[in-house]
């Protein structure tokens, strides 16, 4: 198509959460020049957007595409929900890297990862833009890199040249444009990071105006005592600080939501910038190893691995992971036991049989015990997945109603057809966004319509120093999503996950068709994006 496009006949929600109006939108090059009736030139390209609404390109505030785009840049299980830009970096990011990292980290990557050649996040996010992305893209740095480049996998305070060293890399990466920096506490290495390293790094990414993001250190037991250290991480070193995933995991543990969003909102009220994100499912997804203990994984998958061969320290294993501790998240003990655990081997995998099934059953089937068989599949297969069925539907209600919850799918994206149906998925990779505006929205009316589109566009892009990006007016970047808000709704479930979300018509990224009347274009304009640029 030209470089001038309408979008006409639809009903613009502009990102700021009022009521929409009837408006046609004309995009010139990569931006949005004229909002209004009738604007452009009668023989434009024009995308019809009769009977749709017309917002700003979903920003999804936690991915983990980086992969998944590598491999296939359309990114179609987010193109189908209306997603325009990927944001990376939970705990872990592609860059910085030393070799010595990269070593370490080989074990625990995937079939099919591509080899981690790149030494500094702008040097991927770049990669991808030459590539070609559907989305675009940007990133944290993960605090885990940091860690590793400091301490390697080690269960330690950094030294004070050590923790130099990383503040230095983490100075050059925010001059380079990453958003900020991104932990994820409850995971080895990032584990065993304290407050006040935490705090040090931040101070840098405070310099740059960039934000503290973080898996925190609990959502179960020490909830609250995990978002007091938030808050205190983003006030101590000054800068903005957000909740990834905003959840309460184990039932004795829901009540903590509603005292967890009046600290936030004390925070708030004090002046200081806290938000959050979430995803709509009661289901957690991340490897069946982080039911073990971190202090177990302190070198990293060998020394795992070495232990579990150990009779007497995998007898440990085993008793810790069925005992309550105040030292660290037992999601095993949050899901209810196996019968909470969701298995998703890998389909090539030595447990590939056990797709589907839960714990219980794959060790009821093998006449062995829950915990002992969790530790054979662990030593099978060491990147094995498994969903945590620890939330509940009233508690992320109580949570989404929040104005300054954002939306995530903390997912990856990728095509439903093969070889990627084989990928072991949670539904929330092909769902989240497209089950905010069919089931909260248009089902229960928790938000306004208005209101959804806010979240998952201009709140998310301030947040994250996206400039021109999340709402419609002349001048912006053309990220524009149309959708019918009659059908838009998700369809993938646990036991189906590869099903694309309906509803979503059109998709343009940077003025770019990629998705038109339904079916994606091959265009794929995403470029990787700076904070503040």
């Amino acid at each position: 198509m030209s470089t001038t496009l309408v979008i006409r006949g639809g009903t613009v929600h502009d990102g700021n959460g009022g009521p929409g109006r009837p408006a046609d939108v004309l995009v010139e090059g990569d931006r949005i020049v004229a909002v209004g009736p009738g604007v452009g030139d009668p023989g434009a390209p024009v995308l019809d957007a009769t009977g749709m609404v017309v917002a700003p390109g979903f920003v999804n505030v936690l991915s983990h595409a980086y992969f998944s785009l590598e491999n296939d840049g359309r990114g179609l299980s987010d193109l189908y929900q209306g997603v325009t830009t990927e944001i990376f970096g939970e705990g872990f990011s592609i860059g910085p890297f030393t070799p010595e990292v990269k070593a370490l980290l080989a074990p625990g990557l995937e079939p099919g990862d591509p080899e981690l050649t790149w030494d500094r996040l702008p040097e991927f996010l770049g990669h991808l833009e030459r590539k070609g992305v559907a989305q675009n893209v940007a990133s944290f740095v993960g605090a885990h890199n940091l860690r590793m480049i400091g301490a390697g996998a080690e269960n330690r305070p950094m030294t004070a040249a050590e923790l130099d060293r990383v503040r230095g890399i983490l100075d050059e990466e925010m001059a380079d444009g990453a958003l900020g920096l991104g932990s994820a506490l409850i995971y080895p290495p990032g584990a065993f990071a304290s407050t006040d390293e935490l705090v040090a790094l931040s101070e840098v990414v405070a310099r740059h105006g960039g934000m503290y993001i973080s898996h925190m250190r609990s959502e179960g037991d020490h909830f609250l005592d995990a978002v007091d250290e938030l808050i205190e991480i983003g006030r101590r070193a000054g800068l903005p600080a957000e909740i990834y995933h905003l959840k309460a995991a184990g039932r004795h543990n829901w009540p903590k939501m509603e005292r967890a969003v009046e600290r936030v909102e004390a925070a708030r009220a004090a002046g200081q910038k806290v938000t959050a994100d979430i995803y709509p499912y009661i289901a957690g997804q991340t490897s069946l190893g982080a039911s073990i203990p971190p202090d177990f994984h302190e070198g990293g998958y060998e020394a795992l691995a070495d232990r579990l061969r150990d009779p007497a320290e995998r007898a440990r294993i085993r008793e810790a992971v069925v005992t309550p501790s105040d030292r660290w998240e037992n999601l095993y003990l949050a899901a209810g036991g196996a019968k909470g655990v969701l298995l998703l081997p890998d389909a090539s995998g030595p447990a590939a049989k056990y797709r589907g099934l839960s714990l219980q059953e794959v060790a009821d089937s093998n006449g062995t015990e829950p915990v002992e068989m969790l530790l054979q599949l662990v030593e099978q297969e060491p990147a094995l997945n498994s969903m945590y069925f620890m939330m509940d539907e009233d508690v992320l209600r109580t949570a989404l109603r929040n104005p300054w919850v954002s939306v995530c799918s903390d997912g990856q994206s990728i095509a439903a057809e093969a070889p990627y149906v084989d990928t072991p998925t949670h539904p929330r990779t092909y769902g989240s966004f497209a089950r905010i505006l069919g089931k909260y929205v248009r089902e229960e009316s928790l938000l306004s319509l208005g209101e959804a589109v806010r979240r998952m566009t201009s709140l998310p892009a301030e947040n994250l120093g996206l400039r021109d990006r999340g709402v419609i007016a002349p001048g912006k970047f053309a990220d524009l999503v149309v959708f019918d808000p009659d059908t838009i709704g998700d369809r993938a479930t646990y036991e189906q996950p590869h099903q694309y979300a309906t509803g979503v018509k059109h998709v343009v990224v940077n003025g770019e068709p990629a998705l038109a009347d339904g079916i994606p274009t091959g265009l794929v304009a995403g470029r990787a994006l700076r904070r503040g640029q």
